[in-house]
């Protein structure tokens, strides 16, 4: 199953999308990933991608095409696979839809989180991370078993520069400007599971990981 992951920071995305990967026995590919990979081991599209970043600007987006172009022509893929920040916007949804085309393959099932903006804004205020191993914790849903520090490495853990309110509710008000055409995108092709993941309604991201589960199988 060929599956795209959305939502905000703070939905519960890296949950439900682990949660899937173990179970449905695919890869879980983020864009996150996809750079890191390429940069490391400097290919011709990492050392693009490295001109751009260094300049403070983006990535064209026919950069990141090919980058999850090659990534989902790797074996581990030739079941399915969970992409996770990717497409961001309609351009790379198209293509999207042009790479697997070529398969003959298609985006199966588009689950979108969402959370009320007040929980979002906690999680990610709460959120901690190791310098070291960069293992994510979260102070209020996913405290390390001692103090601030990390469960595996024993480092002290840090807060990420850019986890501030201000900067948070702007990367917010980005991802949602850039998602709603992906999202109509989607749904004209009634594909899209809408999910809300909310202390509010006692709904956690493992709830929703296991319906969708139950669902697909």
């Amino acid at each position: 199953m060929n599956i795209v992951i959305m939502g905000a920071q703070g939905t519960g995305k890296g949950t439900v999308a682990g949660l899937l990967k173990g179970d449905l026995n695919i890869p879980h590919i983020s864009t996150g990933e996809i750079f890191r990979k390429n940069i490391k081991e400097e290919t011709e599209l990492g050392k693009i991608a490295t001109k751009y970043a260094d300049e403070g600007k983006l990535v064209p987006d026919e950069v990141t095409n090919e980058m999850v172009k090659n990534r989902l022509e790797e074996k581990d893929c030739n079941n399915g696979f969970i992409l996770d920040g990717y497409p961001r916007n309609l351009i790379q949804a198209e293509k999207l839809d042009e790479i697997l085309a070529d398969k003959g393959k298609k985006v199966d099932m588009v689950i979108y989180l969402t959370t009320p903006t007040n929980e979002i804004v906690e999680r990610v205020m709460a959120r901690r991370e190791c310098p070291k191993c960069k293992r994510v914790y979260n102070m209020v849903l996913n405290k390390p078993k001692t103090g601030e520090i990390c469960d595996d490495c024993g480092v002290e853990l840090i807060k990420r520069a850019d986890d501030t309110e201000e900067k948070l509710k702007t990367r917010l008000d980005i991802f949602f400007k850039e998602t709603k055409p992906v999202i109509d995108f989607y749904n004209k092709k009634g594909i899209v599971r809408e999910e809300e993941i909310s202390l509010s309604i006692n709904r956690l991201a493992i709830d929703v990981a296991k319906d969708i589960i139950k669902d697909v199988k």
